[in-house]
């Protein structure tokens, strides 16, 4: 799969999962952005939980290749930005906590009420902040994730 395609396919998976991830607050409905034709899937919370799972497993396993190949073929040549190294710690915050959402969600899984607080406030400010800095790095023109260059290692 070239370079394109994949950032294509990893933006458009990024982008439904946010959007899937807004559903699951009723915001959609009691806004009426359900209404709009087309747009009344986002108001059923148990396709978009469904939908946000499977986009979460795709991104993953995304992130896990890119993580994979930047180690085993570009770490000698390419290194991350500021910005990048940011909004990869970012990624993972939001994964590692969705993961913990998908746990708590288990049916034979019990949480006293301030967990499952902090892990569903924790998993939405890192997203949040996510993209914010997302969105500050396009604004910038600082979307690059990487810096080209030798990269010195120290031993």
């Amino acid at each position: 799969m070239s370079n394109i395609i994949f950032a294509r396919l990893f933006k458009i998976t990024v982008f439904f999962i946010a959007l899937t991830g807004a559903a699951q607050m009723p915001v959609f409905k009691r806004y009426y952005i359900s209404d709009i034709p087309g747009l009344g899937w986002l108001a059923d919370f148990y396709l978009t939980n469904k939908i946000h799972y499977a986009l979460g497993a795709v991104l993953i396993f995304m992130v896990m290749y890119l993580a994979t190949e930047y180690i085993l073929s570009k770490r000698n040549t390419l290194q991350l930005s500021r910005c990048g190294v940011v909004r990869a710690s970012l990624f993972a915050a939001v994964i590692f906590t969705g993961v913990f959402r998908v746990i708590k969600n288990l049916p034979y899984v019990t949480m006293d009420p301030l967990t499952v607080m902090m892990i569903d406030w924790t998993h939405l400010s890192f997203a949040i902040l996510l993209g914010i800095t997302a969105l500050t790095a396009l604004i910038r023109g600082r979307s690059s994730y990487f810096e080209e260059g030798r990269v010195e290692r120290k031993l």
